[in-house]
């Protein structure tokens, strides 16, 4: 069997015959190509711990190869070791200056290490920027330039959490700023001091002196995380407990809870449901007013977490064992950098939601007349 014949069983989507050929390269001598190539198939198995090993030897092998270093960083990084991705990122990077997607990668590790200022000049580098919308503007991108006197742009990206996320630093800018954003969200953003434009098919957009995009603002605004409510509603209700148990699939369908364990935290004394779908809410306001009588919030990393702490409202974020997520970098006693009002839990083990939630459940107070 040779490597070609391997690498076309891969290819055609046999991964049994490919895995078997691969294996059979590799009994014959070490082949860099062979074992990282093997490592992906089980890697996509969950076989994590040979996985890593053919890439360690690969890239001792062949350490001049960046595909093996990259594809080391990525399972070094989704399985916690941050030090080990950042080491096998710089190593792509040493190779391969221009790779925008690994240095991207390097940036949301040193997030997760707390490390900014090195961080946010990587994170800059995100394809996100490189394909903004924002780029036909006829002005120019904000570069960290004096803004006293001056009119800023704010165009969005990414999800509904992230925009939320970083609008803490809009309140801060010594400048006139208009924030664009989705429809739902224009209601709440008018609380900012700044402007709000609708995203619509055929926006026009009055001259600034430049553009942002939120994601680029802490690289520009200083070290200092902002905290602080920045967001608040009108109290639908008073007391109980609003629960946010399911995401979108994309990016990661591991986010969200079983369905059973979704039902189980909903059947508590006094929960109600955060999902616009079972709430009614019609946009990110009508949220907000929701959550404003709410004692408690327990959320996936979704966006209403997001809204959650932005309100400053007590709120249990729950999050998978691995991979790390920088958005929710939190101090020893788990309370969240951007959300100090929100504190962090993680399974115990991968996989383990279960166990979360009975942590959880023994966390939320029963209401009066109650337990």
């Amino acid at each position: 069997m040779t490597l070609g014949e391997a690498v076309a069983l891969h290819r055609a989507g046999d991964l049994a015959a490919a895995e078997r050929a691969y294996r059979a390269v590799l009994a014959a001598g070490e082949v860099p190509e062979a074992m990282a190539n093997l490592a992906s198939l089980l890697r996509r198995r969950g076989e994590t711990a040979e996985a890593r090993a053919l890439l360690e030897r690969a890239a001792a092998l062949a350490p001049d190869t960046a595909g093996v270093w990259r594809n080391l960083g990525n399972l070094l990084h989704h399985a916690g070791d941050l030090a080990g991705a950042a080491h096998a990122y710089e190593a792509v990077l040493r190779l391969t200056p221009a790779d925008d997607e690994t240095a991207f990668d390097l940036a949301r590790v040193r997030l997760s290490e707390a490390r900014f200022a090195e961080a946010w000049p990587l994170f800059e580098r995100r394809p996100q920027r490189a394909r903004a919308e924002a780029r036909r503007l006829s002005f120019p991108e904000w570069q960290g330039e004096p803004l006293a006197g001056r009119r800023l742009f704010v165009w969005p990206e990414q999800g509904f959490g992230d925009q939320i996320m970083m609008m803490r630093y809009v309140a801060g800018l010594d400048a006139e700023v208009t924030v664009a954003c989705l429809p739902q969200m224009a209601r709440l953003l008018a609380q900012l001091p700044a402007t709000v434009q609708p995203l619509t098919d055929r926006m026009a957009v009055a001259p600034h002196d430049f553009w942002t995009l939120p994601m680029s603002l802490p690289r520009w605004c200083g070290p200092d995380v902002p905290t602080g409510p920045i967001f608040r509603g009108t109290p639908r209700r008073s007391g109980g407990v609003g629960i946010a148990w399911r995401g979108n699939a994309l990016p990661d369908p591991g986010r969200s809870l079983p369905p059973d364990l979704g039902a189980g935290l909903l059947a508590l004394p006094g929960a109600v449901s955060l999902h616009p779908e079972d709430s009614g809410a019609r946009d990110f306001q009508d949220t907000a007013d929701l959550i404003a009588g709410l004692d408690l919030v327990v959320s996936i990393d979704t966006s209403v977490a997001h809204l959650a702490g932005a309100m400053g409202k007590p709120t249990l974020v729950l999050l998978q064992h691995n991979p790390p997520e920088w958005r929710w970098l939190a101090d020893a006693a788990g309370r969240a950098a951007w959300h100090p009002s929100a504190t962090v839990l993680r399974q115990p083990a991968p996989g383990d939601w279960r166990s979360l939630i009975d942590r959880v459940k023994a966390l939320i107070p029963s209401p009066p007349g109650r337990g």
